[in-house]
């Protein structure tokens, strides 16, 4: 009899280790990018980081529509044109 609950909870701890191995895999984070970039054009209704290019607002989260070319978000530099968007200017900040 002890040769069969051996052998269940060997299996047992294979099938444990091999979903943390799994799990662990799964949630791996990848570094984030040291360089970001403005991409207009690409940001879904309600979810432009800040004020619109055109002025119309002056806050994050009230793009009206999806990929209005107004409308932007920080993406990682380079994947801006990936994604079908165009690099807006930054204005540099004002002189106190």
């Amino acid at each position: 009899m002890a040769k069969p609950l051996s052998m269940s909870s060997t299996l047992a701890g294979i099938m444990v280790a091999s979903f943390t191995l799994a799990t662990s895999q799964a949630l791996a984070v990848p570094d984030q990018p040291k360089a970001w970039e403005k991409c207009a054009g690409v940001a879904k209704k309600g979810m432009n980081d800040c004020g619109s290019l055109d002025g119309s607002h002056g806050c994050a989260g009230q793009a009206k529509m999806d990929n209005d070319p107004n409308e932007w978000v920080y993406v990682p530099e380079g994947t801006c044109k990936k994604l079908g968007g165009t690099v807006a200017k930054v204005k540099p900040a004002k002189d106190a």
